[in-house]
């Protein structure tokens, strides 16, 4: 196994600890479900990036970045499910049972929505397409094991800093919940959070 690149280290975990729609699900999870199910959104989100790994390393990115229609198409998905998000968001009443959040949701449900997160996002797949492939030598005559442990590295570095932006965010719940005007004011702020990753998401250009 090839020696990792402190440039790549450093770059991706600036990506990864930088605040996006995985960070904000995650710790929204947290606070209305508690830290058991923040894990299982921080786990979703790692596994959302499976697909863009998979595309970039058999070279199906390089075809989303050719075809505007392609790309246009998931942008526009993905920004349907922001909006979708933010709407879920407002429409939530109530105050969750400190016995009763992780009941909630099934974990099926959380991890299911946090993998279509990543997976509506094509920004991740541009990523995995041209950030990648820097790091491995163009003499390389099999690049593939060479993408694949980078991207797992870059994984393992997703699914730490997520499950760490859950548990803290956990351990603020109580106080959050006890408090009702926070917590409303919580969910609109998440809320209108998507709203503006929806918008920031439908001006990225190819």
């Amino acid at each position: 196994m090839a020696a990792l690149s402190v440039d790549f280290v450093l770059v991706s975990f600036v990506i990864v600890i930088s605040p996006g729609i995985g960070v904000l699900y995650t710790v929204s999870t947290a606070i209305s479900r508690g830290s058991r199910a923040s894990l299982v959104a921080a786990v979703g989100c790692t596994l959302g990036i499976v697909p863009h790994m998979v595309a970039a390393t058999v070279g199906l990115a390089a075809v989303l970045n050719a075809s505007a229609v392609a790309f246009q198409a998931i942008k526009y998905l993905g920004v349907a499910y922001l909006l979708y998000l933010a709407w879920t968001t407002l429409r939530e009443r109530g105050l969750p049972s400190a016995h009763a959040v992780a009941e909630n949701r099934p974990a099926g449900r959380v991890i299911l929505t946090a993998v279509l997160i990543n997976l509506l996002n094509p920004k991740l797949s541009i990523f995995f397409f041209a950030f990648l492939p820097q790091f491995v030598s163009p003499h390389d005559p099999n690049p593939v094991p060479r993408m694949l442990e980078l991207s797992a590295v870059f994984m393992l570095m997703t699914l730490v800093v997520f499950a760490g932006y859950g548990l803290f965010a956990s351990l603020v719940r109580r106080q959050v919940l006890a408090r009702p005007a926070v917590m409303t004011w919580l969910r609109r702020s998440f809320a209108g959070a998507f709203v503006v990753l929806a918008a920031k998401l439908a001006l990225v250009e190819r």
